[in-house]
């Protein structure tokens, strides 16, 4: 937190799990020693097998988390992972509607994880958010059309360390055609270190490594990058 801060981080999205206690209580921590953060709260596809007995209580475990934890703004992450498949894809698919229906119900963005599941991904989305939820694919590792099929539902496209891997160049191409206005950046910590801190534990400081590479694939001055994502967080999350 210090060394964000003293980088000039004035923003941050900390994403915690639904149902899961541990982790409700820390972010309880995080939102009192770092008041600028804001928070989302869902049911990760990685654990929606948990439900798979009990889809009914999905809501109600939502709602909890979003009751529990304080300065909460979006629902998520939210989604299909059919790459690790840790939870029936049935089950994920469920669980996944179900609380998209929910943000909807509730006017709250969501915080979009999608993995090899594009196509159900989109479907459910134009399914259940009826054109009124929006969010953002957060970690996108899509191409281009990938990208402007997010986009064409309206959510923005947020990009991670993955960006400044050498093989991304996919990426980078998708990252050219996202408009500023739907712009945004993140670390994904603890995970997906950019280079050059590969194989380190992630940490939001090095978010000013993505806003580097995003200026630069961009030919955008790095100021002006900053700048526009500070503003398309302030409105997805409505600060």
């Amino acid at each position: 937190m210090g060394r964000a801060r003293d980088a000039g981080l004035t923003r941050a999205l900390c994403i915690v799990t639904a149902g899961d206690s541990a982790e409700l209580t820390r972010a309880v921590d995080v939102a009192r020693m770092w008041p600028e953060v804001r928070f989302s709260a869902g049911i990760h596809p990685h654990v929606a097998g948990q439900y798979a007995e009990r889809l009914d209580t999905v809501t109600a475990v939502v709602n909890d988390a979003l009751a529990s934890v304080p300065l909460t703004r979006a629902i998520g992450e939210i989604g299909l992972d059919y790459h690790h498949d840790l939870s029936p894809r049935d089950v994920q698919r469920e669980v996944f509607r179900t609380q998209v229906a929910l943000a909807r119900e509730l006017k709250l963005p969501i915080v979009i994880h999608t993995r090899e599941a594009e196509a159900d991904t989109i479907e459910i989305l134009r399914q259940e958010g009826h054109g009124e939820v929006t969010g953002v694919f957060h970690c996108f590792t899509g191409d281009q059309h990938a990208a402007r099929r997010a986009l064409d539902l309206g959510f923005l496209v947020s990009f991670a360390g993955i960006l400044t891997f050498p093989r991304a160049a996919d990426l980078r191409d998708a990252a050219r055609v996202v408009p500023e206005e739907s712009l945004l950046a993140e670390t994904d910590s603890p995970y997906l270190a950019p280079v050059p801190f590969r194989g380190r534990r992630n940490e939001p400081v090095w978010v000013g490594r993505v806003f580097d590479t995003l200026a630069e694939i961009r030919g955008a001055p790095r100021s002006r990058i900053v700048e526009q994502v500070t503003a398309n967080l302030t409105r997805l999350l409505r600060l």
